[in-house]
């Protein structure tokens, strides 16, 4: 399946994959990419990057909103071809080593198979290699506490808690985009609602703190919405986050 590759400010691109997203940031000739899909989505990773003229080779660092497999994907290999630096939040870090799972369970899926879109979504999950294990050998976490990053884009990572303990958002005050990763989307194939949104709670490793970190998000400066799932949302950042807090309560 080919990955759609969609420009949403000068140098920024969202990328939708089999179900899930990525972010280009592209600085010259140098590249952050910021989550890497399914391990099914390799060859669409690849080709996205390939398409802004880029390639694995000109990413400086691989910045992940957090581990699940959806959005771990391919960070490994990025890591062990091509020497690529994989960067997250502190508390995320042994997550992507895989030294302990905060991801909905198979049982836990099928306890909720009656709910709409659930088992299409397990069947789709199943074949892009969701369920598979990638680990990051050496994850590493971000370089400086506070502050932009000293990388293409000159993200600003923001630690957005209850997806999973470290789940981070990405901050791009100039260009007025957030990188939401899973913390807030604006879609999902087990949700019926359009538009931004919570994820239904069985994806949540702790639902309240996940409901709180909307207010995080929603201090953020900016106009444009760039999710894990879903489509780009553009739109006061602030309005996005205050209406899955509406919608969660």
């Amino acid at each position: 399946m080919r990955a759609e590759v969609h420009e949403v400010g000068k140098g920024a691109y969202l990328v939708h994959g089999q179900h899930t997203n990525w972010v280009i940031l592209k600085d010259g000739d140098a590249v952050t990419l910021v989550d890497t899909g399914y391990p099914g989505d390799r060859q669409g990773l690849l080709d996205s990057l390939a398409e802004v003229g880029g390639s694995p080779e000109a990413v400086a660092a691989v910045l992940i909103t957090h581990a699940h497999n959806d959005h771990l994907g391919s960070a490994e290999y990025l890591r062990d071809a091509h020497g690529t630096p994989v960067y997250l939040h502190e508390a995320e870090v042994p997550h992507a080593r895989r030294e302990f799972l905060q991801q909905v369970s198979v049982g836990e899926v099928v306890r909720n198979a009656w709910r709409p879109g659930v088992v299409p979504w397990l069947v789709h999950v199943l074949r892009v290699g969701g369920t598979e294990q990638h680990p990051v050998k050496a994850p590493e976490a971000f370089p400086v506490a506070d502050g932009p990053l000293d990388l293409p884009g000159r993200p600003v990572p923001v630690h957005t808690p209850g997806h999973t303990d470290g789940h981070t958002v990405y901050h791009l005050p100039e260009a007025g985009l957030v990188i939401s990763g899973d913390a807030l989307v604006s879609g999902h194939r087990t949700s019926r609602i359009q538009g931004p949104q919570l994820l239904p709670d069985m994806f949540h490793h702790e639902r309240a703190r996940a409901v709180a970190s909307l207010e995080l998000i929603g201090a953020l400066d900016g106009d444009a919405l760039l999710p894990g799932h879903g489509p780009l949302h553009r739109g006061s950042v602030r309005a996005a986050a205050d209406r899955a807090r509406e919608l969660a309560s």
